[in-house]
């Protein structure tokens, strides 16, 4: 039973983002000629281990400072509920976020001396990300450019690098688009918490720009995504088998209009639902476009 209630600590329903990512990293790969199956699968194990170390130390930090007892979980939001039942120990898992953290530190190391030292600063930067998300970065104002990155654009990237040895620019081009739907996957997930997250002095787009605010933000790099996909397909930056990444919008409308009507909770929480879709399925459709564009 305990091992159920560390596994599900890792909120694993979250983690098949690091499988879309490391997906879309490698399928970009494959399509430029450097696909190494033995690199693409420790790339991904050291990005789950890095994106387990961020579900868990933001649970960590979410109980010590109080917000996890004034939230109302839902599948999208308010942490696994664990620490607040008592079911473990706040000193146990943080030290199981770290260990986390700390058992990727190698594959970082094994992947700089192996493809390059131009490794290191991205690392250095998702280091960044995941130590000092909840802590610090989150009262900074827009903390969601942290997420963005670090577990949007860099995943991609740094897949991508480990079997190519370089950073293209068609490759950043895919990685921002990346970056600005983990970005959005953050942000709405943050509405049924703001009040919460404003008591313990987070500065998150709903708290600083209130909830219509961020609604439209949120509305507008949604669109800006398929319209990236579009520009860069039309530029000749990204295959034109991408595009079979717009089948995702009826998702993405959905989630737009659930999110203008944030006042109305039964249809934010399909709204997150569907933004949760959007993102998922756009990330492998991506992928998908980058292996039809091999071979055909």
């Amino acid at each position: 039973m305990k091992l159920k209630v560390w596994f599900l600590e890792t909120r694993p329903q979250f983690l098949l983002l690091s499988v879309a990512l490391a997906f879309l990293g490698t399928c970009m790969a494959w399509y430029d000629g450097a696909f190494h199956l033995g690199h693409a699968i420790l790339a991904f194990i050291g990005l789950l281990l890095c994106h387990i170390s961020v579900n868990v130390l933001n649970d960590y930090y979410d109980y010590k400072s109080g917000i996890d007892l004034k939230t109302r979980r839902t599948p999208f939001s308010g942490g696994s509920g664990f620490l607040p039942a008592a079911s473990l120990k706040p000193e146990h898992v943080l030290w199981f976020g770290l260990a986390c953290f700390l058992l990727a530190v190698p594959i970082g190391i094994y992947f700089v001396l192996v493809s390059g030292w131009l490794l290191l600063p991205l690392l250095l930067m998702a280091a960044i990300c995941i130590l000092l998300y909840t802590p610090l970065l989150t009262k900074l104002g827009w903390p969601e450019w942290s997420p963005g990155i670090g577990l949007g654009m860099l995943p991609v990237l740094g897949t991508y690098f480990v079997q190519t040895g370089e950073y293209t620019i068609p490759a950043v081009v895919a990685s921002i688009a990346s970056g600005i739907l983990v970005h959005n996957l953050l942000l709405l997930k943050e509405f049924p918490d703001a009040e919460a997250d404003k008591t313990a002095g987070r500065k998150t787009l709903p708290i600083t720009m209130g909830l219509r605010g961020a609604s439209l933000v949120y509305s507008t790099l949604t669109g800006i995504v398929y319209l990236w996909i579009i520009a860069w397909v039309a530029a000749g930056l990204m295959p034109i088998f991408c595009l079979i990444a717009l089948l995702t919008l009826p998702f993405a409308v959905r989630a737009i209009r659930g999110a203008l009507r944030y006042q109305d909770e039964s249809k934010l929480m399909p709204a997150m639902a569907n933004n949760v879709l959007a993102i998922l399925l756009t990330l492998l459709l991506l992928g998908i476009g980058y292996i039809l564009a091999r071979i055909f």
